[in-house]
């Protein structure tokens, strides 16, 4: 492996880990955990009390393929904001937690966060 590789990977362990101690889903307000990569964006919404993810949706899932946008763009990661926006809402979740998995809040993960917040997720 690539030592710059491994330096970022820990990096970014080290920065969530650090974001996860001061943040928890309840079933009241759960978490809002997004997960991004070079080419696709994974989000879920996750009560951490009872350890069970209401509802998820991924760049690679059929009701982001239907919009025809590509998972490495900000386009995309807001699209992907205003699926789980509407997942959650259908599964009764207005208020949540924003996870951003140690990733600098900028770009597709702001993308994620403000598809969520148009859809109607208050956070």
């Amino acid at each position: 492996m690539n030592s710059n590789f491994k330096k970022r990977q820990t990096g970014l362990a080290r920065r969530h880990r650090r974001v996860r101690g001061k943040i928890s889903g309840t079933a009241a307000r759960p978490r809002l955990c997004v997960t991004r990569s070079n080419s696709n964006i994974y989000v879920q919404v996750i009560d951490d009390v009872a350890g069970k993810t209401i509802c998820g949706v991924s760049t690679l899932g059929a009701d982001f393929q239907a919009t025809g946008k590509k998972g490495s763009t900000v386009e995309g990661a807001a699209q992907i904001g205003l699926i789980i926006g509407k997942k959650a809402i259908e599964a009764g979740v207005t208020d949540v937690v924003f996870d951003r998995g140690g990733n600098l809040y900028h770009g597709r993960v702001k993308a994620v966060a403000d598809g969520a917040r148009e859809a109607g997720l208050k956070f």
